[in-house]
């Protein structure tokens, strides 16, 4: 059956990639985006099945009406992708206050905020799958992108959550983990790193590998991602999490091994806190 999607960030790369993908296996599309016009192209190449809706995710009143529009204009909705976002580059000392407030309220409250402006519609139609695309920096951090890495670890916290609230419901949530895609991700960052700052010098190779110049030569290919994501919403039971791109599962899997490494290490200590309680005094 054909399937209802509501998609945000959709301007541009995996966002566009995913549209464009549902669009052309047979489904129906509403994809925002801060300048809907951006979105032209691809209503106009679809219609009746791709509909194009301004959303600036940081307005939570917005999220609503939109989801709102988007069940009307869809007659329902079977998947709903979060995928607006954007990076922050800068060493946790040297991020401003700005800098930091600005990258949760879009990368974390912009999430929140459209769930739960689709949950209700979700939970009261008994099914639906909710996509939160997070990063494979939400399951590993590195230097130089701490906020960055903070908002997506905010993300998965809230979204495993998530699901076991909605799964008696029907509705079913993952979390995408993806690395570098070919999707013009570097170009949009907010890039804060002074040259001369002391965490450049001791970063060099992160640094190096954070560069625009490295745009359009990485690894991940959109247009197969959004063919795994057609999968993903097709499985009846998906997981919970995915990892999307070799650099992400190698980086992941490898974090989480050595967390349990150092949680056996000091099993010991971990459990030396519980006792039983002293008895009170007389």
């Amino acid at each position: 059956m054909p399937r209802r999607w509501l998609i945000t960030g959709a301007s541009r790369g995996l966002g566009r990639a995913l549209a464009q993908a549902a669009l052309e296996a047979g489904d129906t599309v509403v994809a925002t985006a801060r300048r809907p016009a951006d979105l032209d192209g691809l209503a106009a190449a679809h219609p009746g099945r791709a509909f194009a809706l301004e959303l600036d995710v940081t307005d939570r009143d917005r999220a609503f009406a939109v989801a709102d529009e988007a069940v009307a204009l869809a007659g329902g909705l079977d998947v709903v992708v979060n995928c607006a976002g954007y990076g922050l580059h800068a060493p946790i000392e040297e991020t401003s206050e700005a800098a930091a407030r600005a990258q949760m309220e879009t990368n974390f409250f912009g999430a929140l905020w459209v769930t739960q402006a689709v949950a209700g519609h979700l939970r009261r139609a008994g099914a639906g799958h909710l996509v939160q695309v997070s990063s494979a920096a939400g399951g590993v951090a590195f230097p130089l992108v701490g906020l960055y890495c903070a908002s997506k670890y905010a993300l998965e916290g809230m979204s495993e959550s998530l699901a076991r609230e909605l799964a008696p419901f029907g509705v079913k949530v993952t979390i995408l983990q993806p690395s570098d895609f070919r999707t013009g991700f570097r170009d949009a960052c907010d890039r804060r790193i002074d040259p001369g700052s002391p965490y450049a010098a001791a970063f060099p190779q992160q640094l190096a590998a954070l560069s625009e110049a490295l745009s359009g030569r990485e690894a991940g290919d959109p247009e197969r991602a959004a063919r795994v994501l057609l999968e993903l919403v097709a499985m009846p039971d998906p997981p919970l999490r995915l990892l999307l791109g070799e650099a992400a599962f190698e980086n992941v899997t490898r974090a989480h091994a050595r967390q349990l490494d150092e949680w056996r290490a000091h099993e010991a200590l971990a459990r030396s806190a519980d006792g039983p309680p002293e008895e009170e005094s007389r």
